[in-house]
Order: C-alpha cells, then structure tokens, then sequence
C-alpha cells in the first residue's frame, strides 16, 4: 500500500496531467489524507506541485554518457520534445512559470545535462562556443519549438529534427572538421582541463580556466 506521500504526489500528478486544477482540498481527497498531511510533507500546495514536477523532469533528463556527444546532444533533444508531449501540462507548468531573473530550480538539471555533453564535445575539439553558451542556446530551441509542437493539432516532427540540427550546427563544428582556430583550441584544452587537471593547483586550474577563457572568446 502507497504511503501518504506517494499517494499525494499520485494525486496531483493525475491532476496536472488532465489539466485540472489542483486545490489543496481537491488533492487531499483524492489522496484520502487531511490537509495537514500534506503541510507536513510538501510545506504547501506548490511544494507538492514542485515535487510532482520535479519526479517527472527528473525521469528523462538523466542520460548516461555514450562517448559520442553529438548523438547524445540529438537523442536529448528528442527525449525533450516527446517529454513535452506526452506531458503537456507538466510542460506547461515547467516553461510557463518564468519570472524576471528567477531561473526555474526544477529545469535546472537539464541545463546541466546540456552543458555535460557540450563539454564532452569540447574535448572532441568539436565545440564553436563556450559549453554554457552552448547550453542556453540549445536548450532555449528546445523549449521553444517544443511549445510550438504542443500547440499544433498534429506535431510536426521534421520541423523539431530542422531546429534540433541548426540549432546544433550554431554551436558546433562538423564531425571531420579540421578546427585549429585560436578559440576552438581554447575551449578544447579547457575541458580536458576539466576532465583530467593533473597536478595543477586550484589556483593554477583557475588562473588557467580564465586565460583560456579570454582565449575562447
């Protein structure tokens, strides 16, 4: 038998999900709990929708590593989109609640996701821009053309694969390509810097991250 908080966070993830709206009365019922069970597990009716949230991000964000960076960069893409999909009103929630200079706590690990790859794809010598740079602007064409998706009656896939590869191409250089510019140089050594620091001190590493980054820009 499901414990009061899992039968809480069952109750308001079935809520979101068909687009109704949850109220703490509505939510305890549902669950078979009073409302101070809920205050005790979740603080308040939105700590209970942040969990919910949360679980769900959470379940495909994570993505282990395969060693090729650019076929994990297009797989999370795709992961995103369908997530979008098949849970629009969590989407909705997730991408709809910006506030002015609050980053979302519950995305934030997709960023991270993004910029892990992205430096795996420096130390490729495959990456145009910084591995954070590289994030946002990937991760905001993904939030984007995923909205849009959302909204049409039938999705269309092949304009999410053309946004998914410019975006990419934006940020990286083709496979193959030879790339000994000063910059690409820069960011490659910085993220085998990151990898393996060998035996620099923290304050070589950071005096040595910061002149490559001038070197990068």
């Amino acid at each position: 038998m499901q414990n009061a908080r899992d039968r809480l966070l069952l109750a308001a993830a079935e809520m979101l999900e068909s687009g109704g709206k949850v109220s703490t009365r509505a939510v305890c019922e549902r669950a078979g709990v009073q409302a101070p069970t809920l205050y005790h597990h979740f603080g308040s009716k939105q700590g209970l929708i942040d969990a919910v949230l949360n679980h769900g991000f959470t379940q495909y964000v994570a993505v282990e590593s395969s060693g090729d960076p650019l076929g994990d960069l297009r797989e999370g893409w795709d992961r995103h989109v369908r997530f979008g999909l098949e849970h629009p009103s969590f989407y909705g929630l997730l991408y709809g609640r910006a506030e002015p200079g609050k980053p979302c706590a519950v995305t934030a690990p997709a960023h991270a996701a993004l910029r892990d790859r992205f430096t795996e794809a420096a130390a490729q010598g495959l990456l145009k821009v910084p591995a954070d740079t590289a994030a946002e602007q990937v991760l905001a064409a993904n939030v984007g053309v995923t909205l849009t998706l959302i909204t049409q009656a039938e999705p269309d896939s092949e304009l999410s694969a053309g946004v998914r590869e410019a975006a990419l191409a934006g940020v990286l250089h083709a496979t193959g390509a030879e790339t000994h510019d000063r910059a690409s140089t820069a960011l490659t050594l910085r993220a085998l810097v990151d990898v393996d620091p060998g035996d620099l001190t923290p304050g070589e590493r950071a005096l040595l991250g910061e002149l490559l980054d001038r070197l990068a820009r």
